[in-house]
């Protein structure tokens, strides 16, 4: 029986052992620690988050969106993936990419590799963006707070199928670590920079958050293993991924760290994914930013010019390995290029 065989006839496990607690619900709570009147605004349109968004949150008022699973067609044109990377930037709008002189790494990989050019975020601000990405749907959220989020998600699909996952939060301090925000510190590759929970969609999830033996699949970026996982999900600190300092900083990170990934034997019939949250606009929701796809196989300067965003990403992940569709990745354009 094939591999993606095998990973439909799983599918039908979702609501069993590993993910039972998230296919219950679909509902967002705030961590046990959040206050009534703490209810920080949203960053401004153009801006980065302002500091108050990193407290915890109230629960939201907003009904919470509950995720739909889908099976989806086998494989529809997307390679069966060895490996799949996704690296997620921050706060900056395509323009301030792509062409940019503070980008010259960034620009190597699109000449060299592909770039979805209709790309755009979903919303304002971060944390519902990375939610998205993850599991089909805001899922209530809408802000950069404290989410307890009791859904089907992105991880537990990708275990569940019998593959791998690990997320690489830079500065990240281990032991199912709750809280908003760690102190600066030097991990890995890159500036000092500080670690928050915003930037670490797996955390936000019950069914690992409450889970010691899931959690431990979240560690620092120090020991970074691009053959840890079939699936691998890198959050820079908040210096190295653009969120508080300069277009220029975050490439020359990428210069730095990108090729443990590419020059790896892992990296074989493998794909990269660099994206951003959002935008500095509210084009089509959260902004247009860059989405670079990087694969050894693909043809150099390769264009998917279709209107794409976040929910696209999640649905060509789930192609590639026969997963079903969360959310509203069912009805999002596959991303296309020459795999």
């Amino acid at each position: 029986m094939s591999r993606r065989a095998r990973t439909r006839l799983a599918i039908g496990a979702l609501c069993t052992a590993v993910v039972a607690s998230a296919c219950g619900g679909g509902l967002a709570s705030p961590s046990a620690g959040a206050s009534a009147s703490s209810t920080p605004s949203a960053a401004p349109v153009g801006s980065p988050e302002s500091p108050a968004a990193q407290t915890v949150e109230p629960a939201p008022t907003a009904s919470p969106v509950s995720p739909t699973t889908v099976p989806s067609p086998s494989g529809a044109g997307v390679s069966d993936f060895r490996h799949i990377y996704v690296i997620v930037m921050e706060n900056k709008e395509y323009s301030s990419i792509v062409g940019s002189s503070s980008a010259p790494y960034l620009n190597s990989l699109i000449a060299r590799y592909g770039l979805a050019t209709q790309f755009y975020g979903e919303t304002h601000p971060s944390e519902p963006n990375y939610i998205a990405l993850t599991s089909g749907g805001l899922q209530g959220t809408n802000s950069d707070g404290a989410y307890n989020l009791d859904v089907p998600n992105l991880f537990d699909q990708i275990e569940v199928s019998g593959r791998t996952w690990h997320v690489y939060a830079q500065g990240y301090p281990g032991r199912c670590f709750a809280g908003s925000i760690s102190s600066a510190v030097v991990d890995g590759p890159g500036a000092a920079g500080e670690y928050v929970r915003k930037h670490n969609p797996a955390i936000s999830y019950t069914s690992i958050s409450g889970n010691p033996t899931r959690c431990a699949n979240i560690t620092g970026l120090a020991g970074f293993d691009p053959a840890a996982a079939d699936f691998e999900f890198i959050a820079p600190n908040q210096i190295n991924d653009m969120h508080s300092s300069s277009t220029a900083a975050g490439d020359a990170f990428l210069r730095t760290f990108v090729p443990e990934i590419t020059d790896s034997a892992a990296f074989g019939d493998s794909v990269l994914f660099i994206t951003w949250d959002e935008g500095s606009s509210s084009l089509k929701g959260g902004g247009h930013i860059a989405t670079i796809v990087v694969s050894p196989g693909m043809t150099p300067g390769s264009r998917d010019d279709a209107p794409t965003n976040h929910y696209s990403m999640l649905r060509t992940i789930e192609l590639a390995w026969g997963l079903p569709f969360l959310g509203q990745a069912q009805s999002a354009t596959t991303l296309t290029f020459p795999w």
